[in-house]
C-alpha cells in the first residue's frame, strides 16, 4: 500500500525513529533537534505531524495509543509497520545507489556573482566563510562529543560527511576569495565600471 510514493527527507527520518521503537511525533521533533538532525533535515512541528499523518495514510505508520501527561494535549503514539520498514529500506537504497542533482540555490548565485561588484562579491564570501567556519567547528564539536562516548561510527556518518562537505567548502571558497582580492580572476563587472 503506498510503495511507489517517493519518501521526503523528513518521512525517511520519521521512519527510522520509529525503527527505534514507539514514539509520538513531539518526541520525535525532539529526538531530530537534540541529535542535531534539524541541520540535515528541514523539520518543525507542524511539518512533522502532517509527514506522520502522511505515512500513517500510506500505511507506513500506525498509532498504538493515545496517552495525556498532565494537563497537556493528548499524544498519539507511533510505530513503523512492514510496509513502512520496507519503503524506509527502498528510499536509503535508491538515494544511496544514485546521485540526483538537488538544484542547490547556491551555485546559481555563484554562476551570477559576476553581476556585483568584485569588493562586495569579497566582502559576502567571506561573511558566508565565517558562518560555515562556525558551524564546521560545531559540527567537529559534536564529533569530539560523539567519539569520547564513544557512539558507533555508523550513527556519525551524516556528521561526517558535512563536516568533510564544510571543509571542501572552506577551502575552496578561501581560494576563489584570494584570487579575487588579488585580481587573478578577471571580473566582467570590472571592464563596465
Amino acid at each position: 500500500m503506498g510503495g511507489t510514493v517517493s519518501l521526503t527527507p523528513l518521512g525517511i527520518s520519521v521512519l527510522a525513529l520509529l525503527s527505534e521503537r514507539p514514539m509520538h511525533p513531539y518526541e520525535m521533533y525532539r529526538l531530530l533537534v537534540e541529535r542535531r538532525e534539524d541541520r540535515i533535515v528541514k523539520v518543525r512541528p507542524g511539518s512533522l505531524y502532517h509527514t506522520v499523518d502522511r505515512l500513517a495514510g500510506l500505511g507506513h505508520v500506525e498509532a498504538t495509543g493515545t496517552d495525556r501527561d498532565g494537563g497537556r494535549p493528548e499524544r498519539t503514539t507511533y510505530r513503523v509497520t512492514p510496509s513502512g520498514r520496507a519503503a524506509l529500506a527502498d528510499r536509503i537504497r535508491g538515494v544511496l545507489a544514485a546521485p540526483v542533482n538537488e538544484f542547490p540555490v547556491f551555485p546559481v548565485a555563484l554562476a551570477e556573482a559576476h553581476n556585483l561588484p568584485r569588493r562586495e562579491v569579497v566582502e559576502l564570501l567571506t561573511g558566508r566563510v565565517d558562518r560555515l567556519r562556525a558551524t564546521h567547528d560545531e559540527t567537529g564539536a559534536a564529533l569530539d562529543a560523539a567519539d569520547a562516548v564513544p557512539v558507533e561510527e555508523a550513527y556519525t556518518l551524516a556528521g561526517r560527511y558535512t563536516q568533510a562537505l564544510l571543509s571542501t567548502e572552506l577551502s575552496w571558497l578561501t581560494d576563489l576569495i584570494g584570487r579575487l582580492e588579488r585580481k587573478e580572476l578577471r571580473w566582467p563587472l570590472d571592464d563596465r565600471l
